[in-house]
């Protein structure tokens, strides 16, 4: 059968574009040399889990799941009653890009939309949707879910989370955090991962790895250990058990033992770094918003993005950011930014 390649333009669509990193893939591969005990009891997972608590330092409960909407859908369910609502960002991912599924897996909780600037939910945002209804007739905020790094690559500090955190129990509400990007915000912040999650009030993490190197699989990472009662459970139900789990949590070995996790979320960013120092020199390109993380956005005139797509690279208008997105996975290289760059001048 005929191996067929893809263009390295294609790197700039998704940070899922990217292939396994290497420690990754030979993780898994070791994990495919014997038999293993199945359903999540085998050495494998065991050890993936001990890795995520010695990454955050902390006694957490540990599940593994196929991506990261199964993740953030089935964590939510957890956390919310059915007659209760989410506070998240307008453009947050669980709003905007998981057809309707924390809704459908917590039997119906609703989504409430709040704006901010960098896509980030600010106190006084959390404070005025929870005050400014509090009748039996209104779903009843309880869960505030914050995404880091954001869809617009930009990144919660340490003191912004602690105070949407403190916003959090000041109204009795619990925190989520979707981490898909956690890692490349945990490379921008150069901080220990318990400073911007637990020890700042965060009670449960989705902890991406497909975007941070693997080919499959994300965590969730409980570190209010009460709300993880029965989830395995809700993972059962919802078909995200894997009965050969080792599949999905040796990569997590990989990734986690040699610190690649956080390598590849550098030279993500890096590349995004580089990228929009490269588009900023460039006369008619706009550069929009403040890029922390391993995105640039960028307003490009109609004929240049068609010249660009006409040549191979591939990227989306980002509606969050009335721009068109650059996204920089673990694999972009120098080469492959310069190269892009190098058709950019000569289209302009």
């Amino acid at each position: 059968m005929p191996i067929h390649t893809v263009t390295p333009g294609c790197q700039f669509a998704s940070d899922n574009t990217a292939p396994m990193s290497p420690g990754a893939w030979e993780a898994l591969s070791q994990a495919n040399r014997d038999c293993q005990s199945s359903y999540g009891d085998d050495a494998w997972t065991a050890r993936a889990c001990e890795l995520v608590r010695e990454i955050f330092e902390c006694p957490a409960e540990v599940f593994f799941v196929f991506n990261g909407t199964a993740a953030n859908s089935l964590a939510l369910a957890a956390m919310c009653q059915s007659y209760h609502a989410i506070l998240c960002h307008e453009v947050a991912h669980v709003e905007t890009d998981e057809c309707g599924a924390p809704e459908f897996f917590s039997n119906g909780t609703k989504l409430l939309t709040l704006s901010g600037d960098g896509g980030k939910l600010t106190p006084a945002g959390i404070t005025h949707a929870v005050e400014r209804r509090r009748d039996i007739h209104y779903p009843k905020p309880r869960v505030v879910s914050v995404t880091q790094a954001t869809e617009l690559s930009t990144v919660y500090s340490i003191d912004e989370i602690a105070a949407v955190s403190d916003t959090c129990r000041r109204h009795g509400l619990r925190l989520h955090m979707d981490g898909a990007r956690f890692a490349n915000a945990v490379a921008a912040l150069d901080v220990p991962p318990r400073r911007i999650t637990w020890e700042a009030g965060v009670d449960v993490l989705c902890l991406g790895g497909t975007k941070n190197g693997m080919g499959v699989g994300d965590a969730v990472v409980f570190f209010n250990t009460s709300l993880a009662d029965e989830f395995a459970y809700r993972c059962k139900q919802a078909g995200q058990l894997a009965s050969k789990m080792r599949y999905l949590t040796s990569p997590w070995v990989g990734l986690l033992e040699d610190g690649s996790w956080l390598a590849n979320a550098r030279r993500a960013n890096a590349a995004a770094a580089r990228l929009e120092q490269g588009f900023r020199a460039i006369p008619g390109i706009e550069v929009v918003g403040r890029r922390q993380a391993n995105a640039v956005f960028a307003r490009l005139p109609d004929a240049l993005a068609e010249s660009l797509r006409a040549k191979g690279w591939k990227f989306y208008n980002f509606i969050g950011a009335a721009a068109c997105r650059f996204m920089c996975s673990w694999a972009v290289t120098d080469a492959d930014v310069d190269a892009l760059l190098a058709d950019v001048r000569q289209a302009t």
